[in-house]
């Protein structure tokens, strides 16, 4: 049971969703668009969240889209973590996705809501950063189509009344080879101590990782060390150590010497699926 209580809302069209939005909070409301929940009464139970009305954006046909495009492969945002396992258009985010939570809760989860989600881990984006999706985001001022990393920043950077409506990823990464590792501290289907998760392509091996800090990132900088020629395999992974955005995180599910111990593992996980290599 929620401590608040909230005006609901289910518009049937993106327009309808925008339009909703600005109406609400001219009239001093503090609403939200919403396509799961689990988040919402999550932290909505422990004071962390708060809205004067909620616009479900689960209706809107664009959000549940799986289609190929060309040579792009098409996903909408309000498909839930369950849709995405049962379709597998995109084997590494299947994989991602399906160790994500439990069974029930990946029914209500969507891609959307774990991208934009105020709990930090954000799993879902991991393989859209490995593959330089694009993002559809629609708001007040329109349709706006853009690259991931140039609005995603630890978090996705949306202007107020703005949401995700849906992701492209080209084909030949959906396609390339891919590994995705969950290690976690307790439980198993607990909060992740990390995930990380790699595709090679163009010969080279991109990596993102999630749980080590306070955000989802891809670092090209330690991606040019664990692909660097002429060094032993563990030279690769000692240099990529060393170039780990901050902080790292140190709490409950893991000392920060912890984690650095269990990637440093999982780099050679990664070198060995997807090079070859020998550590």
């Amino acid at each position: 049971m929620l401590p608040f209580d909230f005006d609901y809302y289910r518009p049937q069209s993106l327009s309808e969703a925008v339009e909703l939005y600005q109406y609400l909070a001219q009239q001093g409301k503090k609403p939200m668009f919403f396509s799961g929940g689990t988040e919402l009464i999550t932290l909505g139970r422990i004071d962390l969240a708060h809205a004067d009305a909620v616009i479900d954006i689960k209706g809107i046909a664009e959000g549940r889209v799986i289609e190929m495009d060309g040579d792009y492969l098409v996903l909408g945002s309000t498909l839930s973590l369950t849709n995405i396992e049962e379709a597998n258009p995109f084997p590494l985010l299947t994989k991602t996705s399906s160790e994500i939570a439990d069974h029930t809760a990946r029914g209500k989860i969507t891609v959307g809501g774990n991208i934009c989600g105020q709990i930090f881990y954000r799993e879902a984006v991991l393989p859209f950063l490995l593959a330089d999706s694009q993002v559809v985001l629609i708001g007040p001022k329109g349709v706006k189509t853009a690259f991931i990393h140039d609005v995603f920043n630890k978090e996705l950077q949306l202007e107020k009344g703005e949401f995700l409506v849906q992701l492209a990823t080209e084909r030949r990464f959906v396609e390339a080879p891919f590994i995705s590792i969950k290690r976690r501290q307790q439980w198993d289907t607990g909060y992740p101590l990390i995930t990380i998760t790699a595709l090679k392509i163009d010969r080279e091996i991109r990596v993102a990782i999630s749980g080590l800090c306070p955000f989802p990132f891809r670092s090209r900088e330690m991606e040019e060390a664990l692909n660097r020629q002429g060094v032993t395999g563990e030279e690769r992974v000692e240099r990529a150590l060393t170039v780990l955005p901050r902080p790292i995180l140190n709490d409950i599910e893991g000392s920060a010497e912890y984690r650095l111990f269990v990637l440093k593992n999982l780099f050679i996980d990664i070198l060995r699926a997807l090079d070859g290599m020998t550590v």
